[in-house]
């Protein structure tokens, strides 16, 4: 008799070990990284993240940023964005969330109330669609930014919508964006968030054995021009922001690619 029990209570029991194993593996690998820079990401390529004038990183498990304290808002935030990534789902919008992973408390959600501005996404939402927890995570007070409507809506958006483009053209690119932050200009709600003048997003791509670099900068207003016109050099927005922007690239590579403002290698069909 007690053979004819043993066998069924070691599968059961090797079952519930394999179950909890597993919860606990998922877990784990949920977890978001909240370390203020202690630690990098694993799941995107922490090897092309900026350096930090501001001492504070976060690394979210699907993008990185840099919070400026006295700007309540990132001075940069980068991220992966795969081929596979680029799909389009109908999510519910969350929420706006304060960040917890911010030790200083990123501002609130209610600074943009009434401000006249849209809460800008900076790592964009349309980027995150391939899951829930990905999409939701875009919406941490830390990821956004005042932007005008028109801008947000139109020369942003396609600049946004040119990223997607080139990450499935190119088999996945890293992106680097923000606004370009000054303590003499506009700001809103209690807790004085800056409005930029400009906004910079920076490319890389290497894809196709050769690496290649496109940077924009962008006046906070509508434009009706095209997008190739507000291409830069990541040296001169380096300049504006006192931000290194590829400091793990070899200093013959970052200075060649951070140099170029050559946007030909790019199809902006």
């Amino acid at each position: 008799m007690k053979r004819k029990y043993t066998y069924p209570l070691l599968v059961i029991l090797f079952m519930l070990g394999y179950l909890a194993f597993e919860k606990y593996a998922n877990q784990k690998l949920d977890e978001p990284i909240v370390e203020a820079g202690a630690q990098e990401k694993g799941n995107t390529n922490s090897y092309f993240l900026p350096s930090s004038t501001t001492g504070q990183v976060i690394h979210h498990n699907y993008y990185s940023l840099s919070y400026s304290e006295p700007h309540e808002q990132a001075e940069w935030v980068g991220y992966e964005l795969k081929k596979s990534q680029v799909v389009n789902s109908d999510f519910k919008r969350p929420y706006f969330e304060v960040d917890p992973a911010v030790k200083t408390a990123s501002a609130h959600w209610r600074n943009y109330k009434k401000s006249g501005y849209d809460r800008g996404h900076l790592c964009p939402a349309g980027d995150r669609e391939f899951s829930k927890e990905a999409y939701d995570e875009t919406f941490l007070t830390s990821n956004i930014t005042p932007q005008e409507h028109s801008f947000n809506a139109g020369v942003w958006n396609r600049l946004e919508q040119k990223v997607r483009y080139w990450a499935k053209k190119y088999d996945g690119v890293f992106v680097v964006t923000g606004g370009v932050l000054k303590d003499d200009t506009t700001s809103i709600g209690t807790e004085e968030v800056t409005v930029p003048t400009s906004f910079y997003k920076i490319i890389y791509d290497r894809t196709g054995g050769t690496p290649r670099m496109i940077a924009f900068l962008m006046d906070h207003q509508e434009s009706k021009e095209p997008l190739y016109s507000f291409v830069t050099s990541v040296d001169h927005i380096e300049q504006l922001t006192g931000i290194d922007f590829f400091p793990k690239l070899d200093d013959a590579t970052e200075a060649k690619l951070e140099a170029s403002s050559d946007y030909k290698q790019w199809s902006f069909k």
